[in-house]
């Protein structure tokens, strides 16, 4: 097998070359893109009230900061939920709250248990009998769904307002999806691509640990 020898101005290498920066340069501008279209919806996400009046986002966020500094303060439960890539949304938040915010955080989805309530009493109920259980007067809920349909977020959002939670919903896509009007409080990211939508959420969620972080809040 013959070796490769590149000499300057060869045209084979050249045109080569030239295909790969033009690649590069195409990869460059379609990444500034998207970050510049993330930065546009958090920008512009929608934050409302459980009977449908709006907030600044920044008002939104500062509310949502209060309360969990409040929920500190008063010893009360935090707990965050999601399926799939939101789950896995969830548990990154959790472990900030925990860690940086000093919140008694956690999540649902463990694995052993998740299965035992998902066999004994159907997928869509095993949130929400978790949420029966565990949520009390005060204690709060953050339920992510990119989507806002998803019927075991849904199902558990409602059991924790039964109970007295203050209830945040974190969502996407539609505009008129279910999950955004059974929160006390609603963030929506005006987006139905997952990726930009779940990143979102990780953004707004981290932002809220990270206040805690910077002696911001309490």
């Amino acid at each position: 097998m013959g070796s490769f020898k590149y000499q300057p101005g060869n045209p084979s290498v050249v045109s080569a070359l030239g295909c790969l920066r033009r690649r590069i340069v195409i990869q460059e501008i379609a990444l500034a893109a998207r970050v510049v279209e993330f930065s546009d919806l958090i920008t512009r996400c929608e934050v409302t009230h459980r009977d449908g009046s709006a907030l600044f986002l920044e008002a939104g966020m500062e509310d949502l900061w209060r309360r969990l500094n409040q929920l500190r303060n008063d010893g009360g439960h935090l707990y965050v939920i999601g399926n799939g890539g939101s789950a896995a949304v969830a548990s990154h938040a959790v472990t900030d709250f925990f860690n940086v915010a000093k919140l008694r955080a956690t999540t649902l989805h463990e694995s052993s248990l998740m299965t035992c309530m998902s066999n004994d009493f159907g997928y869509e109920n095993a949130l929400g009998r978790m949420v029966k259980q565990l949520v009390k007067a005060g204690d709060v809920v953050i339920a992510i769904s990119s989507s806002g349909k998803s019927m075991n977020i849904r199902n558990a959002v409602t059991e924790a307002t039964i109970a007295g939670g203050y209830v945040v919903t974190f969502s996407g896509f539609a505009q008129d999806n279910p999950l955004r009007f059974l929160g006390d409080l609603n963030l929506w990211i005006n987006s139905a691509d997952y990726g930009l939508v779940e990143v979102g959420h990780q953004f707004l969620l981290h932002n809220l640990s990270d206040r805690f972080g910077a002696g911001l809040v309490g």
